[in-house]
Parts: C-alpha cells; sequence; structure tokens
C-alpha cells in the first residue's frame, strides 16, 4: 500500500488521529444514549447499563471516572467554551465555516445595498 517506507510512521500517525476521533465520538454516543435510556445525568446511575460493544468493567470505570469532579468540571468547561464561541462550531465548507460565509454575505450585501441605493448615479 505505502510505496516508501519513511511514509508509515506519517500514515501511523493519521491513522491513530482518526482512530481517537471515532473512538471520542463513539463514547460521546454512548454516554448520551445511556443518559436517555437510564434517564439521569449521573454517571454512576449509567452503570447498569450495557453498552454492545464496550467489557461491561470497562464501561464501569468509564463511568466512575465520568463522575469524578475533575472530569465533570473540564466538561462543563469545554461546554461553556463551546457556547461563548458558536462560530467556531459550526459545519464547513472546506477551511471556511459557514458562519464565516454568513458574516462575508452579510458584509458584502449590506455594501451593495450603501454603494447601489436608490437616487445614486
Amino acid at each position: 500500500m505505502f510505496i516508501r517506507e519513511e511514509d508509515l510512521p506519517r500514515a501511523r500517525a493519521i491513522w491513530e488521529s482518526t482512530a481517537q476521533t471515532n473512538f471520542r465520538k463513539s463514547l460521546w454516543e454512548a454516554r448520551d444514549k445511556a443518559t436517555k435510556i437510564v434517564g439521569s445525568q449521573d454517571p454512576t446511575a449509567w452503570m447498569d447499563y450495557e453498552s454492545v460493544w464496550m467489557r461491561k468493567d470497562y464501561w464501569e470505570s468509564l463511568c466512575h471516572r465520568w463522575a469524578t469532579r475533575p472530569w465533570r468540571e473540564r466538561s462543563q468547561a469545554a461546554k461553556r467554551n463551546r457556547a461563548a464561541h458558536p462560530e467556531k462550531n459550526v459545519h464547513t465548507s472546506g477551511l471556511v465555516s459557514y458562519a464565516i460565509h454568513n458574516q462575508k454575505l452579510e458584509a458584502y450585501d449590506k455594501l451593495m445595498v450603501d454603494r447601489y441605493a436608490e437616487g445614486t448615479p
């Protein structure tokens, strides 16, 4: 698959980055599903929820970790940060987010209205 030996470290880094992102998303989905099924925001209440793809002892260990004060504080700080910067948390179209595109379009529309208002030469 890789022609040159020197490509392997970069391929490994990309693989690990992708796996980390996917695993983080899977954990978020598992927490979200457990919250909805159990009907509680308390991670210790989720321990009886059995994830299909994870061993029970791993799930219980994660529930205990999610219930710790440091983890909850970091989670709340991240939520506040995302809420404080909504323009950075939208889907993107290439390198520029939809929010930035929208801001530029609004500025352009205002410029065109000002420039070509009725009664101007």
